[in-house]
């Protein structure tokens, strides 16, 4: 027995399921990590793999990166957590609203999931109402308002999770990604305060607006006098400089993030226009707190990121390495006669099996998982880490250079190879 195993059967007597978060159990059983650097991780019997998961997103620089690493230690020599506002909270907030279109005002959170479940119920005490719209497919945090899955036609949503009470989900409501009718057709019939989405969706793999979607998006909300939220939890400051509504050229009203803004330490973010924002307490009556939010080493460690980024043409550079690589796994798979498809966006992408395209939730939940599980085995026993879902997103980072892009040709030519024979 190795040592991820030995782990894993002392963290299953002491945690649910051995486990801190459902998506990092596989069986037989996860692999428990002792050190990354770059774009490689180290497991605990010193096997090394290139990591396409980065932690789900946060590492756009890499593990270890220097001047990341440079800005956290030299916050960590002045204190952690000080409970009161510090300088690098305010440069941290002041950089947001510089890049993001839709940031007149921000406050910092602790968790994307904290981000949006205060930026919904911001949006309904603006408001006034209770209902609200999300995507199927859509996940934002493991909070009551979003942990719900579509209802029967136009009907509120049902909970899909035990312990969400029926009576939250209600108000809930469910529409079709890529799909602007579905989405009109619940505004016409009820009064809701937001509607809430991935502008790129990536609870279910990588799912791409397609050509004017967004717009209609913008232009039927604004109609029925509806928050528009943008949930840029993933794709704030990886889609480009400005998240996904900078690449996109649309502007909500309200936006969440975490995961990059931290620089690898826990963080979230939700921000918007003046007249909402001023709204929360201590301003206003809508209530959001945290005893770490604005953390000054999650601040000081994500703005180094996002300076980072933000030069060189940096974005640019790891969207062409991106492209490389997703077009090598296209070449294999069409060459296999492999069916599936793989959808891309900046330095995102995903493979999905047994489908022609995935345009909507609906289409991508209905991609063959037990291919994707071996593909993830067979890259695994190969020194490739994948995300161990099929319905997760690979990411790319600047520590992803050529040897190690290299390496995850290599691994992919081969499954693949492997799958043809």
């Amino acid at each position: 027995m190795d040592r991820s195993a030995e782990l894993y059967e002392r963290s299953k007597k002491v945690t649910p399921g051995g486990v801190s978060s459902p998506v990092r159990a596989f069986k037989p059983n996860p692999l428990f990590i002792a050190e990354g650097h770059g774009c490689r991780l180290k497991d605990v019997d010193g096997r090394e793999y290139v990591d396409l998961c980065m932690s789900y997103g946060p590492m756009i620089t890499g593990y270890g990166c220097p001047i990341v690493e440079k800005a956290a230690m030299a916050q960590i020599s002045k204190g952690t957590v000080y409970g009161a506002p510090s300088e690098p909270e305010l440069d941290l907030i002041e950089r947001i609203v510089k890049e993001v279109p839709s940031a007149d005002m921000v406050r910092l959170s602790c968790s994307g999931t904290e981000a949006t479940m205060h930026a919904i119920r911001v949006a309904r005490g603006f408001t006034g109402r209770d209902d609200i719209i999300k995507m199927n497919g859509g996940f934002h945090g493991a909070h009551d308002a979003a942990l719900v899955a579509a209802g029967s036609g136009s009907a509120g949503g049902v909970p899909s999770s035990k312990g969400v009470l029926a009576d939250v989900a209600k108000h809930t409501f469910t529409a079709q990604y890529n799909d602007i009718q579905s989405m009109s057709d619940i505004l016409d019939k009820q009064d809701i305060a937001c509607v809430i989405m991935e502008p790129i969706m990536g609870n279910v793999g990588v799912v791409t607006p397609e050509k004017g979607y967004l717009d209609e998006v913008r232009k039927v909300t604004k109609e029925h006098d509806t928050i528009l939220i943008f949930d840029e939890v993933i794709t704030g400051f990886r889609a480009s400089s400005g998240g996904a509504q900078l690449r996109y050229g649309v502007t909500p009203d309200m936006t969440t993030m975490g995961k990059i803004i931290g620089g690898g330490f826990a963080a979230g973010a939700f921000m918007g226009r003046k007249d909402i924002l001023e709204n929360v307490a201590p301003q206003g009556g809508i209530y959001a707190a945290g005893t770490f939010a604005g953390n000054p080493v999650s601040a000081a460690a994500g703005l180094a990121q996002i300076d980072l980024m933000c030069r060189n043409d940096n974005y640019g550079k790891l969207e062409k390495r991106t492209e490389r690589l997703v077009s090598t796994i296209m070449d294999c798979m069409a060459d296999s006669n492999v069916k599936g498809c793989v959808n891309s966006v900046a330095s995102m992408f995903s493979v999905f099996f047994g489908i022609d395209r995935a345009t909507t939730g609906t289409e991508a939940m209905a991609a063959d998982r037990e291919m994707y599980d071996r593909m993830f085995r067979y890259m695994l026993d190969h020194g490739v880490y994948l995300p161990p879902s099929a319905l997760e997103v690979d990411f790319m980072s600047l520590a992803h250079r050529g040897e190690d892009i290299a390496v995850l040709e290599e691994g992919f030519k081969g499954f693949f190879e492997s799958v043809k024979k």
